[in-house]
This record gives structure tokens, sequence and C-alpha cells, in this order.
């Protein structure tokens, strides 16, 4: 399908719905005994391991306690590979598991919503689900998604992300599939779980939950029931980020955070999203930086790319970011939401550019880490014209583009790729 063609009006709404969930301090504790009352007696746990905490183990016991006998997948890495969730599938299956619970952030869920379409398709590959619905069978085994981090909500979500590394080695790809039948069975967001979470990935997963509020408020979808989420969500985001990231244990920001992300991904569950999901897909298909980074140095550029068709939405997102807009119109206002972006990228540490990203300045990201020969080789974000114009061309054929406000072309969405890789933040507010 050519991207005119999903570049239509969306005149059908359509409502997703998002699972159970239990919410607030203490809530990882209640995982084994849902675990048994959903039917689970070997489930299987996906994670990337969570190294540096005691996270796993503790759940993993816990679970041993309540009398369950989990298996481990802790190899999940970010950006989740089609062999992360093709190695998963082999071990549920070679251990006879009855469930899934996954334990981590976006990688860890994603990867496993993955494995449970598969699964429930007798082992097919999980690259033959991309795009929408595409799966056939709606009896999924059970998923338990315990969150250790506030960004991607997607143990809220009916979408799951994937880097297809096998169908074209020498050039990945990142897909979005949205199924109604890889919503989880339970949701766990725990703000207690997040106080180990580095400072630096704090703010960049925080960027990600503020990509997921102020893209579907201005999204061309249009959805009425997510703008009101969408925009509490941007509150909690300009209340709570800045002390989540340099205060790793203080509860109420960190639960500010926990209910922003999942906010937000009520909001985008049917609200859509748009060109800075599409920018950070393919930057980390080819360099495996990590979503959320990518989301906050894109995330101003789209903005005020996006200003000239919806200056009302980029207003009231400034005055939820705490911005004073008294005495401002609409297209002062909307300017300010832009400043106030660039302010809080600033204030929480996050680079400016993708050609500023080393592996030894942003440690979560994989540059150079392989294990595939491609991903071995990607080590440096070169910026130059080749670099460009394959995100650029990444972008009209993801499936976060159609919901964008502003039309997405080549030689309209190029020009904030370039400038994401080289340009100056200040040169959009002076």
């Amino acid at each position: 399908m050519q991207v005119d063609e999903l570049l239509k009006p969306f005149p059908l709404k359509e409502f997703h719905p998002i699972p159970r969930a239990l919410l607030g301090p203490g809530s990882h504790e209640m995982i084994g005994p849902e675990a048994l009352k959903i039917g689970m007696r070997r489930p299987l746990v996906m994670t990337s391991g969570l190294r540096g905490t005691e996270i796993v183990n503790k759940l993993v016991e816990s679970l041993k306690y309540h009398g369950l006998e989990p298996s481990v997948y802790d190899k999940v890495e970010s950006n989740p590979k089609d062999y992360n969730v093709m190695d998963s599938v082999a071990m549920y299956q070679q251990d006879g598991c009855d469930g899934f619970i996954s334990i981590g952030g976006g990688s860890s869920h994603d990867a496993c919503k993955g494995a449970r379409i598969s699964v429930a398709h007798d082992g097919r590959n999980v690259n033959e689900f991309e795009g929408f619905n595409k799966s056939e069978n709606p009896k999924n085994p059970p998923h338990i998604a315990v969150s250790t981090t506030a960004g991607t909500g997607s143990e809220t979500s009916w979408a799951y992300v994937i880097t297809d590394t096998t169908t074209d080695p020498a050039n990945p790809h990142k897909y979005v599939a949205f199924d109604d039948h890889s919503v989880v069975t339970l949701a766990v967001d725990d703000p207690v779980l997040y106080y180990e979470c580095p400072s630096h990935f704090t703010a960049q997963c925080g960027f990600d939950v503020l990509a997921h509020a102020s893209e579907p408020y201005v999204s061309r979808l249009d959805f009425t029931p997510s703008l009101g989420s969408a925009l509490f969500s941007a509150e909690l985001v300009g209340e709570h980020l800045r002390t989540a990231t340099w205060h790793a244990d203080n509860l109420p920001a960190r639960e500010g955070m926990m209910y922003a992300q999942y906010t937000a991904a009520q909001a985008f569950n049917s609200g859509g999203l748009g060109v800075i999901h599409s920018i950070s897909h393919a930057v980390s298909a080819f360099y495996d930086t990590h979503h959320g980074l990518n989301n906050a140095i894109a995330l101003p550029r789209v903005w005020a790319w996006n200003l000239p068709v919806a200056y009302k939405r980029y207003a009231r997102l400034a005055e939820a970011l705490g911005v004073d807009t008294t005495g401002m119109n609409d297209v002062k206002a909307a300017d300010a939401a832009v400043a106030a972006a660039i302010r809080l990228l600033r204030d929480v540490g996050i680079a400016e550019r993708f050609t500023d990203i080393t592996q030894d300045t942003h440690p979560k990201n994989r540059l150079g880490a392989g294990p595939t020969e491609y991903y071995t080789k990607a080590s440096t974000i070169r910026g130059d014209k080749a670099d460009v114009d394959r995100v650029s061309n990444h972008i009209l054929g993801d499936a976060c583009t159609p919901g964008n406000p502003k039309e997405t072309t080549f030689e309209t969405v190029r020009p904030v790729v370039e400038h994401c890789f080289n340009g100056d933040l200040d040169d959009l507010v002076s």
C-alpha cells in the first residue's frame, strides 16, 4: 500500500481495549497468586535479565514460593530482535510452559507479545505477523507483564515492536505489529521497581512517555476519547520527570511517571502515534540505539515541523509542560511548547543529536554490540547523506507514520531527519 493511500482521513474511529491492571507500590508481590488464578503452573519468564539488580531473581523466587515452576529466558535485547522471540518460543515449547510473565520494559514485553502470537500459531516466525491484526488464533497463552521502567506502556497497549534481522540481514527493519490478540492478560505497574532504574535510562524512558502523550494529542486520527488522557500524561511528565531522573527513590515522582506511562499508553492505544516514533524505529533498526533516546532527539524537531497544522494543540501542550501562556496567541504558545521540550531534554541530560550518541556517553545503547554481523559493524552513527536517506525511506513504511498530523513524504520529512542527525536545537526556537 502506498503512503498516500495510508494518509487518507480516518472517518471511522476504533477503540482498542486495555487489559486489567494492578497499579501502585507493592503490586509486584501479587504476581504469584495472580499467575495461579489465571491458570499458570509453568510460566516462561521473559526478561533482559535486568543485570545489576536482583529484581528478576526475587520475582522468580516469589513464583516458586507460590508453587509455580518457572523457566527463564533472560536474553531479550533492547529493540527486541526476531531471534529473541523465536528462541523464547523454542524454550516455551521444549519446557512445556503454559503461560508467560515478562519482567522489564518495552523490550521484554514486546518480545513476549510476539512469542505469544507465535506460540498460538504453532511456532510460526514472528515476522509473519507484521502489520494490523495479522494473527488468526485469538486463543493465546496468558501473559502477565511486570514493568520496571516508566516508558513504553507496552503492558497496556495492543502493539508490539520487533526488529526483523533475517528477511534482509543487510537492511534490518524495525516494525510495529498492532494486534488485539497480543493484549496482555494482566499489567503490573509498581513504582518501587523503578528505584533501580539509572538516571539516564529514566530520562530516556520519560521522553518515550512524552512522545506517547503528544502524538495522539495531535494525531490526524483525532480520537476524542484519547485527548484528555494524552494531555494529562504530558502534564505528569512535566511535573515529575526531572525529579524521577535525579532522585531515584522519590516515590511521588516515580509514581507520577508510572501513571504518566500508563495514561499515555491508553491514549495512543486508540489515538495513534506519528513520525517521532517512525524516526526512532528507523534509527534503532540501523544502530540498535535506545528507543526512548531516539524519541527524545526527534521530539522537538517533529513538534516544530508539525506546528503549522496543530497550533492550538501544541499551545495546550505548552501549558501541560508548565509554560505560562497568558497573553500569548496560539502560535506563540506552540513555539513555547517546543522550547519547553528542549529545556526538559537538557535538564535531564539527554543527547541533542543522533551523532552525539556514543557507547561511552549513553551506555544503555548497543552501538557495535552485535551479536549479528550487521550490528557488530554499526558502531558509529555517521549522519551522512546515506544515513539520512535510509532513515527517511524507512519512515515511509512505518505503521506509525499515517497518524502524523502533517503529510509525510520523503521530500517533507528528510529535512527533519537531517536535523535530528546534525542540526542545532537552538535553531528551532531562535
